[in-house]
C-alpha cells in the first residue's frame, strides 16, 4: 500500500495529534506529551471511580482484522475511561470475510457516525490507508498493521522505562530476537532514537537481524553476551514459530540456547538493568521463568502502562480532530 508523508497525515494544522500511525516523522515534544498525560492517566487505576469525560458521547470501534485479545481489551478499557461508547468489530463474522472491500466496510461504519476507528491489521501501511480514505472527522489509531509499526506498545514500553530510569539520555538498550519481522521494534527503535537514548542494540541471529537496521541508528549484534554487555533495559520480542517452519532458525532450543534471557545471561547486563517483553511470552523460548517472574522484570507494569498510554493517545487524537474541524468551519464562514 501506498503511503502519504506520515506526519502531515498523522497532525493537524496546528501540528497536534489527529490520527496516530506511526512513531515515524514525530518529534520529541509530541512523544513527551503523550508520556506526559499518561502519566497524569495512572493514578486513575487506583480510584474508586475510574473515569474522565474526555471521550463523552464518541463511539470508539475497535475494527481488528488480526487477532488479539490483550491489545483489544487495554484499547477497550482505555475508551471506556475516558467514558466512550465502544464497538469490538468482530471481522471473522464481518462483511471483510464474505467479500466486501476494506472501503466498504470502512464507509459503512462511517454512515454509523463513528468517532474513531483503533485498526489492527496483517497487511503493512492498512492504518495509513484507512486514514487517507476516512471521512476527515474521524481519528485512526494503529494497534498494528503487519511488519511496519506498533506506535502504542513502543510508546507504553517508553512510559515503562522513564518511570524506572527517569529519563532517556545515557541509556544502552537492548532488543532481543526476531527484529526482522518485528513492528514492535521498528516502532521502539524510532521511539527510543528520537527520545534520546545513547545506544539501541538490535540482537540476534543474521536471519532475523539484518544489517540495513544500522541505517536506522542501530547497532548490530549478533552474539548476546556483546549485545547485553552494560546495558540498562532488555527488550526480549516473541519469538513466532512460523520463523523456524520457514528455516529462518533451526529451533526452539537452539534459539534459547544461543539468544535466550536467563539469570546467567542477564548478569551481563548492568546491575539494575530492567527486562521487558510485549507479549505473550514463550517461557524457556525467549526467556526463563525465573527472569519473568523476577525482580528485574517489569512486564506487568508495562500491561498497566498500557492503558494509561492509550488513553492519552486517544484523547490527544480525538482533541485534534475537534480543533482541526473548528478551524475548517472558521474558514468556512
Amino acid at each position: 500500500m501506498m503511503r502519504s508523508d506520515p506526519r502531515a497525515l498523522q497532525l493537524n494544522e496546528h501540528g497536534q495529534l489527529k490520527h496516530f500511525l506511526t512513531l515515524d516523522g514525530l518529534d520529541k515534544t509530541i512523544l513527551t506529551e503523550i508520556l506526559d498525560r499518561a502519566d497524569s492517566f495512572l493514578s486513575m487505576g487506583e480510584q474508586s471511580v475510574k473515569k474522565v469525560p474526555l471521550l463523552r458521547g464518541k463511539t470508539v470501534i475497535n475494527l481488528f482484522f488480526e487477532n488479539s485479545t490483550r491489545t483489544r481489551t487495554t484499547f477497550e478499557l482505555a475508551a471506556k475511561r475516558l467514558s466512550a461508547d465502544v464497538i469490538n468489530l468482530d471481522i471473522a463474522t464481518s462483511a471483510t470475510s464474505k467479500g466486501e472491500s476494506l472501503l466498504d466496510t470502512l464507509k459503512n461504519l462511517e454512515a454509523m457516525q463513528s468517532d474513531m476507528f483503533v485498526v489492527r491489521h496483517s497487511d503493512s501501511g492498512a492504518a495509513h490507508f484507512i486514514a487517507e480514505h476516512c471521512t476527515p472527522n474521524v481519528a485512526i489509531i494503529n494497534a498494528g498493521d503487519g511488519r511496519h509499526a506498533h506506535p502504542t506498545q513502543a510508546m507504553l514500553d517508553m512510559l515503562t522505562i522513564r518511570r524506572h530510569k527517569g529519563q532517556f539520555e545515557g541509556l544502552k538498550v537492548a532488543i532481543v530476537g526476531d527484529i526482522l519481522h518485528s513492528r514492535v521494534a521498528r516502532s521502539e527503535l524510532h521511539a527510543l532514537t528520537t527520545l534520546g537514548v545513547s545506544e539501541v542494540r538490535l540482537v540476534g541471529p543474521k536471519t532475523l537481524v539484518p544489517a540495513f537496521f544500522e541505517n536506522m541508528g542501530a547497532t548490530i549484534c549478533h552474539d548476546l553476551e556483546a549485545g547485553l554487555k552494560d546495558v540498562d533495559v532488555v527488550v526480549m520480542l516473541r519469538l513466532q514459530k512460523e520463523r523456524m517452519e520457514g528455516g529462518l532458525l533451526p529451533s526452539e532450543s537452539e534459539f534459547y540456547r544461543l539468544y535466550g534471557l536467563t539469570e546467567e545471561t542477564l548478569s551481563w547486563a548492568k546491575p539494575d538493568a530492567i527486562v521487558m517483553h510485549p507479549g505473550p511470552i514463550n517461557r524457556g523460548v525467549e526467556i526463563s521463568s525465573e527472569v519473568a517472574d523476577g525482580d528485574y522484570s517489569v512486564i506487568l507494569d508495562q500491561v498497566t502502562n498500557g492503558i494509561a498510554v492509550r488513553m492519552a493517545v486517544m484523547s490527544m487524537a480525538m482533541s485534534g480532530q475537534l480543533q482541526s474541524d473548528e478551524t475548517t468551519t472558521a474558514e468556512g464562514e
